[in-house]
Formats: C-alpha cells, structure tokens, sequence
C-alpha cells in the first residue's frame, strides 16, 4: 500500500505526526494550544513547539533514539502533550498505561513494551517503584523526588550536538507512533502497534466528516492510554489546530463544558448518560410549576422532532413551529447552560448507548453522532452522519475503510488504519489479520443495504440459553439502564439457563442522593441496598426495561450489588467496559443464587 497523506491546515500534505505538528505551530504561534479549566495554564502554539524541541533534545540526553518505547502514566494534562508529541520527534514510541494499574500490571506491560524511561507524576511513584521492571529514568513532571530527574532539569539538560530538525524530518509513516493496550477483558492486555500512518489515514477520512480547526476546542478527560482521547484529543490537536482544555479529573466533565464550551466533544456512553440523569433530576426539583410545565413540553417536543429526524423525515410545519419555539424559550437556554452551545460535532464511542440517551440530546438540539471500531482499526471505521441519524446503527464506514461479513456474522474491517499486529505476539496477530489485511473485530453485525451498520453484540459474549437461542446481553443491560438513572451498571446472565437474571449496581452519585433523602450514610452502600425503597425503585425500572424487550430478553430475577464499581477495579475496565469473567468468578454464589428456587432474601423475584 502507497503512504497516506491528506491536506494541512497550512496546504500542505502530511505523512507523520512531527510534519504535521510543525506545519501546525507555525501557522497562528500566539494563539492558546494547550490550557487547563479557568486559565489556570496555557501553553501557546510557539510556547508547544520550543517546549517539544527542548524536552525531544533532554529524552536524546536520556539515550532515547528512534524505535525506542517511552512510558508515559500522568492524568490529563499539557505536560502529556508535550511529552508524547517530543517523543514522536524522536522517533521513538511513546506510550500510555492507566493511571489505576497495580504494580504488577506495571511489571507486565513495561516487559512487553520494553521502555527504559517512564515520566510520570510524583502520586503515581509507589506504583511504579513497587514494579519489578528494568527503568533507567523516571521523569517526574511536578517537581524532583528522590531517585527521579525533573522535567525541568531534562529540558536542561540536552544531547550535545542534537538535530532536532534533521531527527523529527527522518520519521517515517510506517514507524511505530503509539502501542495502545487493550483492556485485558480476554486475557492480558495486547499492545496493539499504531505507526504514523494509521493515524494519519484515520485522521484523513474524518477531516469531511468533522470539521475542525484552529477556531476549535475539545476537552481531553479519557485517559490518554485510551485510543479515543489520543486520535480525537492528542493527534487530532496537534494536526488540525483544536484547542486542548486538559481535565485532570474527569467526575469534573459537567463544570468543565461551560468553561470550555467545546465545538467538538467526544463523550463515552456514561458520560451523555449522567449528564441527561442531571438534567432530567433538575428539571424535576424546578419550583416553578409554570417553568417546570414549560420545559416538560419543550422536551417533548424535542423528543417528537428526534424521533422525526432519526426516521429521515421532514417534521412538517406544525411540530417545525412547535419546535423552534421549545428551542427559543427553553432548550437553547438548556445547552447553554450544559456549555454545549457552541458544539459542532458531539460523538459517542467505546460502548454502546441507549437509543433514548441519543433521542434525547437531538431533542435538545445536540446530535450524538455515535462512532464504531476498535484500537486495532485506529479507533473509528464506521461513523453516523448528520444526514444519516438512524438510532441503533453506527453509520457507515469511513472514507478508505471496507467492511464485510463473516459467515457467522462477525464483522470484518480493512483499510490504511489497521494495526501492524501485537506487539511481540505472532499468534495473536494471525488470529485477528488474515493474510488479505481483514481484521476479526469479534462484533457481531449487520449491514443494511446502503452500507449502514448495527451492532448485534461481542461475539464472545453473546448469550445462548437453555433452548439454543442467541441473545445480546448488550441489549438487555442497555434497557434497564435507560430507565433510570439509580441503574449505574447491569451484567446479564443467562449462558445455558432458562431465563435471565442480572446483577445491577447502583450509579454512586444517583446513590448518594437516595441515601440522603432516606437518611443512610452515603459511605454504608449495603445499608442503602437493603433498604426496600431503593429495591423497589431498581424493581419498577427493571419492569419498564423489560417491556422494551422481547419475552425471552426479559430479566426475571436480579440482584443489587452492595459493592461500588470502579473504573480499573475488579469489575470495569478503566474505561467502564465490563469483565465479564472476572464479574461471573467473583459473584459466583450470587448467581447460583439468582437460579436456586427457593432463592434467597437478597434475589429480587419479578417472576
């Protein structure tokens, strides 16, 4: 295959990510690239380019050369851009592990990528130096500590005789830019070899579908170890000019809208669900009876002209009228509020999403265009447009990328975004690329007749009941989920068994505020659980997910899980994906449990 370059903001056609980055910075210097919420830092295109030659020249003192892996674990913050695009000029193969590893995670991954440097934070030490893993240099971005060199004397302390020009102009687009570890819900995490090309080619075929520049602004608050926040925070900043607002922590995405008022905002499912449960609890406490009337007729509006709008169909003049009014006196007001008045493309990814969420935010006058594909594909082959909305697809496929069928259905991608393979496993590779460039993504799907794809589920994690039927547990959990914002996650169960039942946990800020209103310390999560009013409340939710399911779907029993889940802990990974396995062996007697008759007090029996 030829390399892939597109046009440049500066008109140029780019191959790597360095020829990119410094067409980028040359062509508006004194304008914001990098900030954090409020101004607290800002970093300006000019400020971004010196600082990415002085830290390239201190990692070449380190003996970084091209080729080389470089760790990299810190939260979200300009200093990872300027490390990880530094590290790009070199050559060398910059990295993201999650912030949640153990020491042993550490161990395993650092061996697999084979790294000699790791920068880091001064809170993420321990970790690291409990880790049995053979470093040289550890770089710590927030001031000295023992045993470590600073940022700051890095950048003081460069190569000798260092050609930064002639080092970042002998990058090639078929290096090694990234590994991105796949979250280990199989087995251990694969490192999945992303070189300048894929990145290139996935940023190419979005440029038509997103548009965005320099007048651009998106908030980076998924972990950067994660392909979506390197493609549509990182690579796509440095290429296309947006503005990155760094957020450290991301339970402060709500307040970080409004000060950032992004045009492009990239949203995992739970996201766009907690930021409607928001909504929705606030429209509900409204004091006024006059506004809260008001705003229930405006969201019914905006969900009618969702709806309308989904099917393809023009809204016609009454509900047209209807709905600019809605828009006018209450849900312009709505969006300005949420700091998603001036977005231009909203996305969602990584997991499925309730068709509700998404009826819900066109209502509002935000389409959620949800995106589809995984690491090993450069993060996105398939994308909903906003001429094509129909909820329950995940649109067609990218401009370069070819998408089939296997036999059984599993869904097949080729194009200039596909991986390499896995770093340092063979078999692997071979398992997942054939030798014709398909990659096995292990979903199941469907492709309509003009190209549009749905998504059925995982194909390892379909459930086959008792009588041989197939059933999505995606399906099911995303059902329950809709129905109330208590609901934080649901695991379906059901493989060879005659009816299906879950295990639910409970969203840990919707549980704070029951436990308040019922008087139950908000840290004492068993307490709140057995609390007949909250079972109740998770019951009548589970009914009404049910009666948007089929018969055989529907959950019959269930249990709520007196235990917090947290991203990166037993049960989710840390980008909220469920571990399926590790959840059936920890709550083992919770699920012989869910099919002994009679069950036991704490099984909820809907019969």
């Amino acid at each position: 295959m030829t390399d892939v370059s597109f046009p440049h903001e500066s008109g140029k056609a780019v191959r790597t990510l360095p020829e990119a980055f410094q067409a980028t910075s040359q062509i508006h210097p004194d304008r914001v690239a990098l900030r954090r919420p409020r101004d607290s830092l800002t970093v300006t295109w000019r400020e971004y380019a010196a600082r990415v030659e002085a830290i390239a020249a201190g990692l070449a003192g380190l003996g970084v050369r091209a080729g080389d892996t470089v760790a990299i674990m810190l939260t979200n913050r300009p200093e990872f851009h300027l490390i990880d695009t530094a590290a790009l000029h070199l050559g060398a193969v910059p990295f993201s592990i999650y912030n949640t590893s153990a020491p042993e995670q550490i161990s395993y991954l650092f061996g697999n990528a084979g790294n000699r440097v790791v920068v880091t934070e001064q809170r993420f030490l321990p970790q690291i130096q409990a880790a049995d893993a053979e470093l040289e240099h550890i770089v710590v971005v927030d001031g000295p500590a023992a045993g470590t060199i600073s940022l700051a004397e890095l950048e003081q302390q460069p190569a000798a005789d260092f050609d930064f020009e002639a080092t970042w102009r002998a990058v090639q687009p078929t290096d090694l830019a990234t590994l991105i570890y796949t979250s280990g819900t199989t087995g251990p995490p694969k490192g999945v070899e992303v070189t300048h090309r894929n990145i290139v080619a996935e940023l190419a075929a979005l440029v038509d579908i997103v548009p965005a520049g320099f007048e651009g602004r998106l908030v980076s608050y998924l972990p950067s170890a994660h392909i979506a926040d390197r493609v549509s925070g990182h690579y796509a900043g440095m290429v296309r000019g947006l503005q990155v607002t760094s957020l450290d922590d991301p339970r402060e995405i709500a307040g970080a809208l409004p000060d950032t008022r992004p045009t492009v905002f990239f949203g995992v499912p739970r996201v766009w669900q907690k930021i409607k449960a928001g909504i929705e609890a606030k429209l509900a406490t409204e004091e006024s009876a006059v506004k809260k009337q008001l705003a229930g007729w405006a969201t019914r509006v905006g969900a009618a002209n969702a709806r309308t709008q989904a099917a393809g169909e023009s809204p016609g003049f009454l509900l047209g009228l209807q709905y600019r009014v809605a828009d006018q006196l209450v849900l312009s007001k709505i969006r300005h509020a949420l700091g998603l008045d001036q977005i231009e493309v909203a996305v969602t990814g990584a997991s499925a999403i309730p068709a509700e969420v998404l009826e819900f935010f066109l209502g509002l006058g935000v389409p959620v265009q949800e995106v589809w594909g995984m690491s090993e594909g450069g993060g996105a082959s398939t994308m909903v447009t906003r001429d094509n909305l129909k909820f329950g697809t995940v649109g067609r496929a990218l401009p370069g990328v070819e998408l089939k069928l296997a036999e059984d259905g599993e869904i097949l991608v080729r194009g200039p975004m596909n991986t390499r393979g896995y770093r340092s496993m063979p078999e692997k590779t071979a398992e997942t690329i054939d030798t014709d460039g398909w990659l096995y993504t292990g979903d199941i799907g469907k492709i309509a007749a003009d190209g549009t794809l749905s998504i059925v589920d995982r194909k390892k994690e379909l459930i086959i009941n008792e009588s041989g039927k197939n059933l999505s547990p995606t399906n099911i959990e995303n059902a329950m989920k809709a129905a109330s914002s208590l609901i934080g996650q649901v695991v379906a169960i059901g493989d060879d068994k005659p009816y299906i039942s879950a295990l639910i946990v409970l969203d840990p800020d919707a549980a704070a505020v029951r436990a308040k209103a019922l008087n139950v310390s908000e840290t004492d999560l068993a307490a709140l659980v057995a609390r007949p009013e909250v079972r109740d409340e998770v019951a009548q939710a589970v009914k009404a997910g049910n009666a948007k399911l089929s018969r055989v779907e529907q959950i019959k029993r269930f249990v709520v899980v007196d235990q917090a889940w947290e991203p990166g802990g037993d049960e989710l990974t840390p980008t909220m994906k469920l571990k399926r396995r590790p959840i059936a062996e920890k709550y083992a007697a919770e699920i012989i449990d869910l099919y002994t008759t009679p069950p036991s007090d704490r099984v909820v029996n809907l019969g």
